[in-house]
């Protein structure tokens, strides 16, 4: 039956689980026997706890969780060197930055958490109605304990784990649907305890049930109600009588539930919790290259420090005449002195390490993720929902997806199911005109056996937990397969009427209302209906009755429908009796209940007799087939995980394009393994070696077209083979063809295997990213487990998820376009931090070989503290979340453009190190630059000299005018936020040097800035320097925008589209940068241009130009 094959799904699911511990419930918090003492139990409250900090320990909290970062630490631990030693720069500049970072993200973790707690109360204070000492009172749910017997109203969710004891439907049950845990929108029926009072205010009754665990479809306990000083009668709890915190209650007017699991031990927050912290591969990179940028800076530390005491071992320069040492200083240990100039030295080039680029990153991560709930195509207006983000530390993992898992039914398909026609004793019914007809397709000539007909329709009438809803066509179930069945056998003539008591009402074809009594002993024999998947019927059923049956059902499943057996047994009296005492027994053990009733319903289910079958379909998903064919362009590997049977599920990959009709198919299941006529393990060793030969070591240098498929019992060979050193070999043989092969079919798959396979992907050579996308309870597990979740629709699915989407089609646009530019933004950002502190730190150092290894700092320590919070933060944020280089158009048109970025392609060490040498570039042509000028000793008109921090002004502004105008030259999307913080930081720095060198400041002891700006400015050869050094420094970017011209008959056509390439950073010799890639038949494909990319590039040249001309004609 339907509930058998439920209990059986939940048996597969949590198999491994072994319940020792259990607890007693005291039902109204009554004592079940007059002479036993209420000991009250120690359960905990209904509160839900879902947020990370409360108002006493965020601080602590926090700031221990910000302080486990390498970078914040070292800082830290700078910022301490500064108050503590006597270093060249003001504890300030160092302090400054790290506090903003602190605060910053401090403030963005705690309003997270204020709307975690935010949504907790929204549950916590919810009002709910609890019945006591015959009273109904009204009481915020997190007050609910366990015991308590709690009344819930039509459209109302269940705020705890209730045992279902009362309802006010007649027939004792009641309708659930569980959206918010499983994406299950069907009806789900539960049913009260048998027997109870009908007044709960005299019910004397305890549970004993199993302690809280996770798994949604698994309950066991058992209910002893006392009754007038006689032996207390004893009832089985199952599934079916739990009703789940979440869950809401449909189509009943009121229940009436005990408590049996609160708060955080409910099986919706212990699923909750299982949630892991994931980190991207963009966070990887930037802990490589700070370990690379921290070996440079204890390198300048270790150079400068040695130079210093072999300068001063010259004679003379250790003690000139004019810098006597004090007696303190003398009296100094030598190597303490060496090792405290060695932390100045730290201190001084510590900004080489860009603190302030963790909170930048967390900024853009943040405010980028808006852009996703905000896209109107991502917006369904059936459910009336957009995209949602859980988690923005992912986004640019959307950009190096390289194996996609979906689930099938409800993901690729629409899970709307639809009677398509059925098998009668091997004649085809497909209905037509209202009447059924035979289309020859049979095994055998002459009239079908009317008894037979009429016995199939009432087998679907009956075994099914459908329920009528309003009139006798409308329905609702746990499962659209089964409503789809019941219509079905409508349509023939056979209408379920419902269910009235314990009796199943159906209108025959000659409109006679026939009376059926759900498992109830009468003095005729008993039938026994089945239903289920060919795999579970044809063992139980007479085997020269199966190839009657059979090819119908292969051929239903080839053209993409869910086929399902019908089977019937008469029992007799006795057998039933055996059977009903059997289960009665199996219902109420604690330990392994499932095993138990498995047991008879195997002894009972044998030697039945086949009736038919039946062909329903799910239909594809909108743009399905679209979807997976850009996925695959992308250079994206599709595995398929579902519980289907094979030959549904790879229909399915079919009508999806997943395989072709040219794509050679290589089979590892159970039916492949035992053609041979050998041991299935020696089958299975041959069969590896042989599509591995085939996939992987004589694949030609093209690789051909393979799909690979394997079912849930050949896996379990494959990971948990006999011999250990041959599990190993499997796993590496099948990853490997699976590697090889353009789409991979698991099919018959647990939920517990489908997170086995992600994580063998996800661990195997080169730890590729993994996205998982499911819509069911069941998907949670490999949603979990790939480094990007996708949820669909499914409450359960969607709240364990990373990111959610209201349709599967909403997946290209998501990867291709949204991934695509988050990874492009954020690897720029990361290089351009490394960049612009290496120009800002490399002058600091040059500087150190013309002061005597001094310390002297170069800059002014308020440019020191100013330079990554103000000066240059704002241009390169506004770029990371505004930067589109190539439009959203070209990207969804051209998934091949996905592979360029692939592998974490910009954030690798052939482009850091272009940017490194980039960054050295430009410090060494600032530093001696000015330097050049500075060989003049008269720069102003009155004859006076520069000093040492004019020299420094001047290098700052040519550094901060040059990384914010090559940030200008990368744009290609210009917005007018963009324009507002390029040309508003520059505009902030020059007012603010103006401003703050132009006041005496009463808190400063010394100012060292006092109008040397201003009087820098008044000098035509300053002027000249920084203008023409900006120039310099920035011309090899501006020849390689004027001159590199795409080539090819297409070039005029894909002339934007060159410029919008030429942005993405990667050294200048990538192959994505070479005129090749612009020419031949993919550019002939192109079809939009870019509208404002290349016109931005060309205003921007002009601007250029016309100040280099003016600079030279002033």
């Amino acid at each position: 039956s339907a509930f058998r094959a439920f209990l059986m799904f939940c048996a597969t699911l949590g198999g491994d689980e072994r319940r020792v511990e259990s607890r007693t419930i005291n039902v109204g918090h009554r004592s079940g026997s007059p002479n036993e003492a209420i000991i009250p139990p120690k359960f905990c409250d209904n509160r839900i706890v879902s947020s990370k900090y409360t108002v006493w320990n965020f601080l602590p909290k926090n700031l221990f969780e910000q302080f486990r970062r390498i970078a914040n630490f070292y800082f830290l631990i700078i910022f301490l060197v500064q108050v503590i030693v006597d270093t060249p720069t003001s504890p300030v500049t160092s302090g400054l930055p790290l506090f903003f970072v602190i605060t910053v993200t401090a403030i963005k973790q705690g309003y997270e958490d204020w709307l975690r707690h935010k949504a907790d109360n929204e549950v916590n204070k919810y009002p709910v109605t609890v019945l006591e000492d015959g009273r109904r009172i009204r009481k915020e749910s997190e007050k609910i304990k366990v015991g308590d017997v709690v009344e819930v109203e039509e459209d109302e969710t269940f705020p705890c784990d209730l045992i279902l004891l009362q309802s006010s439907r007649d027939d004792d049950t009641c309708f659930v649907t569980t959206a918010s845990l499983d994406g299950e929108s069907n009806h789900k029926t539960h049913y009260t305890v048998p027997d109870t009072e009908r007044n709960l205010e005299s019910l004397n009754a305890t549970i004993e049930c199993e302690e809280p665990q996770p798994d949604l479809y698994k309950f066991v306990g058992r209910m002893h109600i006392y009754t007038n000083n006689q032996e207390p009668a004893v009832r089985s709890l199952g599934p079916e009588n739990l009703l789940l915190k979440g869950a809401t209650l449909k189509n009943t007017q009121k229940i009436y539930g005990v408590a049996v699991y609160s708060g955080m031990e409910t099986k919706m927050a212990l699923n909750y919790q299982g949630k892991s912290q994931k980190r991207s591969a963009v966070e990887k990179s930037i802990n490589a290259f700070l370990l690379v940028y921290l070996c440079i800076l204890v390198s300048k530390a270790l150079v400068c420090t040695t130079l210093k005491y072999v300068w001063q071992s010259k004679p003379g320069q250790d003690e000139p005449w004019y810098n006597e040492k004090t007696q303190k200083e003398k009296d100094t240990n030598l190597y303490l002195k060496m090792f405290t100039d060695f932390l100045s030295f730290m201190v001084l080039f510590n900004f080489i390490i860009p603190v302030s680029m963790y909170v930048t990153v967390e900024m853009q991560k943040f405010l980028g993720s808006f852009f996703i709930t905000w896209d109107k195509d991502f917006f369904d207006p059936e459910i009336k929902e957009g995209a949602l983000v859980n988690t923005s530390d992912l986004n640019e993992e959307l950009g190096q997806v390289e194996y996609v898992f979906t689930d099938k039914t409800g993901t690729l398909t629409q899970n709307n199911m639809e009677f398509i026609e059925c098998c009668i004793d091997g004649f085809q019914y497909k209905y037509q005109d209202a009447r059924s007809e035979l289309d020859g397709f049979c095994v055998t000539d002459g009239p079908v056996n009317k008894l037979q007909e009429e016995l199939f329709l009432r087998a679907l009438c009956l075994c099914h937990t459908v329920q009528v809803k309003e009139s006798p066509e409308s329905f609702i179930a746990s499962s659209p397969d089964e409503v789809a069945l019941v219509k079905g056998a409508m349509r023939y003539g056979f209408t379920f009427l419902g269910l009235e008591s314990k009796s199943m009402k159906i209108l025959n074809r000659n409109n006679g209302v026939e009376m059926y009594e759900l498992l109830h002993l009468e003095k005729c024999d008993t039938l026994l209906f089945c239903k289920g998947a060919d795999s579970s019927i044809f063992p139980r059923v007479r085997q020269e009755e199966v190839e009657r049956i059979r090819m119908h059902v292969e051929r239903n499943a080839t053209e993409g429908y869910r086929t399902l057996c019908v089977a019937y047994k008469c029992l007799s009296a006795e057998e039933y009796a055996q059977a009903d005492e059997g289960l009665r027994e199996a219902r109420l053990a604690l330990q392994n209940r499932e095993e138990k009733l498995m047991a008879v319903y195997n002894q009972v289910e044998t030697g039945m007799s086949l009736i038919g079958a039946t062909a329903v379909e799910d239909r594809l998903q909108e743009e399905a087939a679209e979807t997976m064919e850009a996925l695959q362009g992308a250079g994206m590997k599709v595995w398929v995980l579902t519980g289907d049977k094979m030959e549904t599920a790879k229909s399915t990959c079919y009508a999806c394009r997943l395989f072709q009709r040219n794509t050679e198919l290589l089979e590892l299941t159970v039916r492949t393994l035992e053609d041979g006529g050998r041991r299935r393990e020696e089958r299975l060793h041959d069969l590896l070696n042989e599509y591995h030969k085939k996939a992987v070591q004589d694949a030609p240098p093209a690789k051909a077209d393979y799909g690979f498929i394997i079912d849930g019992a050949t896996l379990s060979m494959v990971l948990n083979s006999s011999s250990e050193s041959n599990s190993s070999r499997y796993k590496n043989l099948f990853l490997q063809i699976c590697q090889n092969c353009t789409a991979v079919l698991c099919c018959r798959m647990a939920p517990l295997q489908k997170a086995q396979i992600v994580k063998m992907v996800k661990n195997s050579k080169g730890s590729p990213i993994t996205l998982s996308i499911g819509d069911g309870a069941n998907d949670v597990s490999m949603i979990l487990e790939a480094h990007v979740g996708i949820g669909k629709e499914g409450r359960q699915a969607v709240r364990n998820s990373d990111y959610a989407i209201p349709k599967l089609k909403h997946l290209k646009k998501l990867l291709l376009a949204h991934g695509h530019l988050y990874y492009v933004r954020i690897a720029h950002l990361v290089q351009y931090f490394f960049y612009k502190n290496l120009c800002f730190i490399l002058p600091q150092f040059l500087y150190q070989f013309f002061c005597g290894y001094s310390q002297q700092p170069l800059y002014d320590a308020a440019y020191l503290t100013m330079y990554n919070i103000c000066f240059t933060s704002m241009p390169i944020l506004a770029y990371s979340l505004l930067e589109q280089h190539i439009c959203i158009e070209v990207l969804l048109d051209n998934a091949t453009l996905y592979r360029e970025i692939a592998k974490n392609a910009t954030l690798r060490w052939r482009p850091f190190l272009y940017w490194t040498l980039l960054g050295v570039f430009h410090g060494l042509l600032f530093f001696f630059g000015v330097r050049y000028l500075f060989s003049n000793p008269a720069l102003q008109d009155n004859g006076q000299v520069f000093g040492n921090w004019s020299y420094g002004t001047i290098v700052f502004t040519v550094l901060v005018f040059t990384v914010t105008l090559k940030l200008a030259l990368d744009t290609r999307h210009w917005t007018w936020i963009n324009h507002f913080v390029i040309w508003g930081s520059l505009a902030f720095y020059v007012f603010f040097s103006f401003f703050w060198g132009g006041i005496i400041w009463p808190f400063l002891s010394q100012q060292r800035l006092y109008f040397v700006f201003a009087n820098m400015l008044s000098s035509v050869s300053a002027w000249l320097v920084i203008i023409l050094l900006i120039l310099l420094s920035l011309l090899p970017e501006i020849l390689l925008v004027v001159f590199r011209k795409p080539r090819g008959p297409n070039a005029r056509q894909v002339d934007s589209f060159a410029l919008a390439l030429k942005h993405v950073p990667l050294p200048l010799s990538h192959p994505l940068l070479s005129p090749p890639f612009f020419s031949g038949p993919a550019s002939s494909k192109m079809k939009h241009r870019l509208p404002s990319s290349g016109t931005s590039t060309i205003f921007m040249l002009s601007q250029t130009a016309s100040t280099h001309s003016f600079s030279w004609s002033d």
